[in-house]
């Protein structure tokens, strides 16, 4: 253990400290903490104007270099006085060295960098970008990580509170250590993402060198299966609404839950967002059965769409994880009442709900999480020895530019159940085949070989439901099967990409049995 409460240490040393942050949370406190524990402090810039105003005594580094800010600030702590005050072992060579050359030892470095990501993404131009290249910053704090037997280094608020304590543990100061090389680890990542960006002809998001930087943000018992090791980490800075949400009730989450609740609170806010304008569809419900949609409905309330889901297949319903866009009363809770359920998310889950769920329903997951925002742009998917990375797939139907190619245009009623299936099916494992009608799914064909079984599963799904169904594919037909399938069941007007050498072939056959075909000029591929 290590002491740092007092004002001396070893052989009488007094304790200093250098700080010098771009985020000021809490510094103001912390030095005079420091202060009143008998800490010297050292400071620079708008960080050293900040302490002295609020009455603490600090020394400018400057002071202690015998050197001006040089260059605009680009030179200020690239000295001598500065890094063999970090770097110097706490034993009699190095600190005989220091004391010859008249320097005192630095033990504790509070930095954190120029705000180099956010003036990117405030689109700077490309000097001012440059300017916020911090460099100081990560030779301090690299250097108090490799010296952390002597040295503390923090460069999160939220870990000040250790420096106040009476004793650092060895364990805590390796913790810090690695904490602080992340923090500069992922600091030159975004620099490098930017200056390769800057000259691919790729976007920006996809660099010519990638750093995936993930920082692990829930432990789970285990992966998809019992003999796989599993945990949840986080991309970067990116939230996620899934691993963000609060859980109200039942027991921990699993590798599985994540990836099924991702999966519907993704496909239930894009439905939400569609559907805001239609008074009478107010709610939507998801269910989700290993990462593929297995009912989905609009209602007028979050009970009424969420039994129109079940209903829609309850015996995959079973086991599932459910989103519902709106908030989860009491009445709509005892709902669920009969049907297993894994994990259920929603924006707002009242009191009353969630002690109902924690009585009869101990088990459920029930999640409240929000709209998604600054989510990560990347899909990264693992390879052998690699990654396929990608931008998520996010356009909306608004940005589609759909066009009738048959003689019989879409009624009303149909184009919303295009729309409708449209988004499901676009969330759905490819080959997929929707088949919806009046706002719910009647039929689900997913993560089929071929485009003719995924309709011929969505079909069977169906049964009699199909009847003045519509029906919507995430990629386009190479043949007529499609259609002529449809139409025996009762289908009366499908959406799909176009863009087949025999569209042709398929439109002629939609003409010739009556049915509406829509061209959306848009794949959505999910594999």
């Amino acid at each position: 253990m290590t002491q740092h409460g007092t004002q001396t240490g070893t052989q009488g040393r007094s304790r200093r400290a250098l700080i010098s942050v771009s985020d000021k949370t809490g510094v103001v406190e912390f030095a005079r903490q420091l202060e009143a524990r008998g800490w010297e402090i050292l400071s620079t810039g708008g960080t050293y104007q900040s302490i002295v105003q609020a009455g603490i005594a600090a020394r400018q580094v400057s002071d202690v270099t015998g050197f001006p800010e040089m260059l605009d600030g680009r030179v200020k702590t690239l000295h001598p006085a500065v890094h063999g005050g970090i770097l110097a072992v706490r034993e009699p060579g190095h600190l005989g060295q220091l004391e010859a050359h008249g320097i005192g030892t630095i033990d504790l470095v509070c930095v954190n960098l120029y705000p180099f990501r956010e003036t990117v993404a405030r689109g700077a131009p490309d000097a001012d970008v440059i300017e916020n290249i911090d460099i100081g910053g990560p030779a301090m704090i690299r250097s108090a990580a490799k010296n952390h037997a002597g040295v503390l280094v923090l460069v999160d608020p939220a870990d000040y509170s250790v420096a106040l304590q009476d004793e650092v543990s060895e364990a805590e100061r390796r913790r810090l250590a690695a904490k602080a090389y992340r923090h500069t680890s992922e600091y030159d990542a975004a620099i490098t993402a930017y200056l390769t960006g800057a000259s691919d002809d790729l976007p920006t998001a996809l660099p010519g060198t990638l750093t995936l930087n993930l920082t692990r943000a829930a432990q789970v018992r285990y992966g998809e299966n019992p003999h796989q090791p599993g945990a949840i980490y986080r991309l970067g800075d990116a939230t996620g609404p899934v691993i963000d949400a609060q859980v109200v009730a039942g027991k921990p989450m699993s590798f599985n839950n994540y990836a099924d609740a991702d999966a519907a609170w993704a496909l239930c806010q894009e439905l939400a967002v569609q559907e805001a304008a239609l008074p009478e569809h107010a709610a939507v419900c998801v269910a989700v059965k290993h990462a593929n949609p297995c009912g989905v409905a609009v209602a007028a309330d979050v009970r009424a769409a969420w039994e129109r889901a079940r209903d829609a297949d309850t015996l995959s319903v079973f086991g599932g994880v459910v989103a519902v866009s709106q908030p989860v009363t009491l009445e709509a809770a005892q709902a669920t009442r009969g049907t297993f359920l894994e994990v259920l998310i929603a924006p707002e889950v009242t009191p009353e709900a969630a002690a109902w769920f924690a009585e009869k329903k101990p088990d459920l997951r029930v999640l409240v999480a929000a709209p998604a925002q600054g989510v990560s742009v990347l899909d990264v998917r693992p390879l052998t020895g690699g990654f396929a990375v990608q931008e998520r797939d996010a356009r909306p139907w608004d940005d589609l530019c759909p066009e009738v190619v048959t003689k019989r245009e879409p009624t009303e009623q149909e184009w919303l159940d295009l729309r409708f299936a449209w988004a499901t099916v676009k969330h759905a494992r490819s080959n997929a085949v929707v088949l919806a009608k009046d706002g719910v799914t009647v039929g689900l064909g997913a993560g089929a070989v071929s485009r003719i079984w995924a309709a011929e599963r969505a079909v069977a799904n169906a049964g009699e439901k199909a009847q003045g169904s519509v029906l919507a594919s995430e990629a386009f037909f190479p043949f007529d099967d499609v259609v002529r399938l449809a139409a025996s069941v009762g289908v009366t007007a499908i959406l799909q990409p176009g863009g087949a050498k025999r569209d042709p072939e398929v439109i002629a056959a939609c003409n010739e049995l009556g049915i509406s075909m829509v061209f959306s000029g848009s794949r959505h591929f999910k594999h």
